[in-house]
This record gives structure tokens, C-alpha cells and sequence, in this order.
């Protein structure tokens, strides 16, 4: 049974994502001509500005961390901390592209509580407390998300281990989104991240069902000093073993 204040969070926090995607769409159009790193920055401060707004006005009382403004060591006291990117996949953003997300994740008491993930605009936005399965396999091979230009030489070797299909998409939070719903079936990233590019679509993918760790099967754990959080694995369940092995291989044959 979820409680009225989880609740209220949550529908905060899909209200939270739903205007900064909103607003992100309005920027894209008010720039006709704009692309590349002028947009990517306008698309930042643009959604930032209406996140701090909104976070200021709605939940004055909690902490914030945010890729797009300056860390405090008050929020590791706090009791409730939102961890937020404003624009999770600026590249795509500025390309015109829909495969961009808006990240919004609270932790209560040092644990990661909520999540909402606004996927390519305001109209599709998934809630963790909203969810408790994720869709069915497809069959046939497993399919792992990737970037769209920079395939890490880990996931490679994970892939060549398992047979598996590789699937370009943007963000990170598009990635872990495209396991809750089925598009692939695993999410490996090695490559260097921060809490606020996956802590939402973590607590979705958990509420969802899906196993999450880091690559050495540790757990992921948000609000910390440093909000390095540089790996991560999301998979189906029923193909944890398999795909926990194939990382384990593939590091133990990287050169030291």
C-alpha cells in the first residue's frame, strides 16, 4: 500500500518532469535554426530554471542535487534530497531527436525512494511508484542498449559473450526506460556516469521488477560526497546470472 506522502511526491515529481519536457520542446521551437552546443545549453538552462522554480516553490524544505547547478554538502544532512538532470541526452536533443530524458529521483533517509522519467517530452513520463512489472521478453537474443556513437569495448565483449543484439538509442534513462519496456533486455555501462544519470530510471527499473547493480554486483547507492557513480547494469531478471558472468569475464580480461 503506498502512503498519501509517497503519493504526493510522486505526483510532484511526474509534475516536475512533465514541465521541464514541456519546456524543452517550447525552447526547440523558439530557436528554429539553433542546433549543436547553443541548443544543448539552452535546453539545460532552460529546463533547470523551471525545475528550481518549481522545486523552490513545492518543496522548499528539501535538498537538491542537480547536474545543472552548484553541489552543497547541506543536501548530505538532509533528510530528502532530489537528485534531478534537467536534459539527460542533450546530443539527441539538439539533434532534433525524441530518444532525450528528463530525470527526476528522490531519496528519503539515504535510500532511493521515487523516480519519474520523462521520455522525449511531456507526453510519455514513467513514475516507479506507478509500476510493478516490467513487459515481457521478445525471445530470441538478448538484446543490450548502447550508445548511439560510442560503443564502451566492455559492452562489446559482453555482447560477443552472449550473443546478443545490439541496440544504438540516446540517454542513459532512454536505455534503462527501453528495458522496462521491452525494446531490449539489458542496459551495461562502464563508461563513466553521475548519480543524476541514473538515479530515476533506477528506481523505475527497480519498481519494474528489473535487476540493478553495479558492474562488480554492488549496489547502487545515491546522495553521496561524490556523485561519481561511473557503472551500472540493468537487466531482466531471469537473465541475471548470464549477463553478470559475461561482465565478469569481459573485466577480468581488460588489461590492468
Amino acid at each position: 500500500m503506498t502512503d498519501s506522502t509517497t503519493l504526493t511526491d510522486a505526483r510532484l515529481a511526474r509534475t516536475l518532469a512533465t514541465e521541464a519536457a514541456r519546456r524543452l520542446l517550447e525552447i526547440r521551437d523558439e530557436n528554429p535554426g539553433v542546433e549543436g552546443k547553443a541548443l544543448k545549453d539552452l535546453g539545460d538552462q532552460g529546463a533547470q530554471a523551471v525545475l528550481a522554480a518549481r522545486l523552490a516553490e513545492l518543496a522548499p524544505n528539501d535538498a537538491v542535487l542537480s547536474e545543472e547547478a552548484a553541489d552543497s554538502e547541506a543536501r548530505l544532512a538532509a533528510d530528502r534530497v532530489w537528485i534531478i538532470d534537467p536534459l539527460d541526452g542533450t546530443r539527441e536533443y539538439s539533434e532534433g531527436r525524441d530518444d532525450w530524458a528528463v530525470h527526476i529521483a528522490l531519496v528519503v533517509k539515504g535510500e532511493l525512494a521515487l523516480g519519474a522519467v520523462a521520455l522525449g517530452g511531456p507526453d510519455e513520463v514513467l513514475v516507479s511508484s506507478e509500476l510493478d512489472a516490467h513487459a515481457a521478453p521478445r525471445g530470441g537474443k538478448i538484446r543490450i542498449a548502447v550508445s548511439r556513437s560510442r560503443a564502451p569495448e566492455l559492452v562489446k565483449s559482453v555482447s560477443e559473450s552472449l550473443d546478443a543484439e545490439l541496440v544504438p538509442m540516446g540517454s542513459a534513462g532512454v536505455k534503462i526506460c527501453s528495458v522496462v519496456r521491452g525494446e531490449a533486455d539489458a542496459y551495461v555501462h562502464g563508461g563513466g556516469q553521475y548519480e543524476w544519470d541514473s538515479a530515476a530510471p533506477v528506481a523505475v527499473a527497480r519498481a519494474a521488477g528489473l535487476y540493478t547493480s553495479r558492474l562488480d554486483g554492488s549496489e547502487l547507492v545515491y546522495n553521496q560526497p561524490n556523485p561519481y557513480l561511473p557503472d551500472l547494469v540493468v537487466c531482466r531478471p531471469e537473465i541475471r546470472d548470464e549477463v553478470m558472468h559475461a561482465i565478469g569475464a569481459a573485466l577480468a580480461s581488460q588489461p590492468e
